[in-house]
């Protein structure tokens, strides 16, 4: 989800790449879980994301739709996120004792925070982005550093971070098309619709084979949406 602030208002005016230490290490939150509350539609979910989640429970995205997690509209496409329950407005995935039950499976989000994605401008192949510490969001006031790698604690980091920005672009992309739209009021919200739908039935509805590598059943999605 985009924000619309500037980097110094919310970093601590540094970009970071998979190599680099940052202070971001909250040891463990024990007796903490703020972030894993009151966070509303904003813990999106990326197809990858919600194929850790399918594998890690052994469901399908049906199930988890109505349960934990709930579709919202951002920017004009229709995307999954977390669902949060009760007065506290908690993760539907934190247990009494506030501890996170999806953890060795957790999304992208979780395991990014307290650190957040800075997209470059421009287009092309050569389009990249980088990391920042949000200095705002974590009430973790003595946090250790660590390798940005080791934080994200994902496997083959240089093809997800791929993936991710791969992603990224196509949501911009579908993001754009919806803006550009013109007609009468009915018409553009019938062609916002029908992509949207496309978009959420492609990569999130469609099943995946769970026994099989994510990456390559992606791409051949990716590539049946540019066709």
């Amino acid at each position: 989800m985009k924000r619309q602030v500037s980097l110094e208002e919310i970093s601590d005016g540094r970009l970071y790449g998979p190599n680099d230490m940052v202070r971001a290490d909250c040891g463990g939150c024990e007796g903490c879980s703020a972030c894993c509350m009151g966070m509303g539609n904003s813990i999106q979910l990326d197809p990858y994301d919600v194929f850790r989640l399918m594998s890690g429970l052994g469901c399908t995205f049906e199930k988890l739709l109505g349960s934990c997690v709930e579709l919202s509209l951002s920017d004009g496409v229709i995307l999954p996120n977390l669902m949060m329950k009760g007065e506290k407005e908690a993760c539907a995935f934190l247990t009494k004792e506030g501890r996170c039950s999806i953890h060795a499976f957790r999304p992208g989000v979780c395991r990014l925070f307290p650190l957040g994605r800075y997209y470059e401008d421009g287009a092309g192949p050569k389009k990249e982005f980088r990391y920042f510490l949000q200095v705002h969001e974590c009430r973790k006031e003595k946090r250790a550093k660590v390798k940005v790698s080791r934080w994200l604690d994902t496997p083959d980091l240089k093809r997800y971070e791929r993936y991710v920005l791969d992603w990224h672009n196509y949501v911009e992309s579908a993001a754009e098309a919806n803006r550009r739209e013109r007609g009468s009021e009915d018409e553009v919200r019938e062609r916002v619709r029908g992509r949207s739908l496309e978009l959420l039935n492609r990569f999130y509805r469609e099943p995946y084979r769970m026994e099989e590598d994510f990456y390559p059943q992606f791409y051949e999605r990716l590539g049946r949406s540019h066709q």
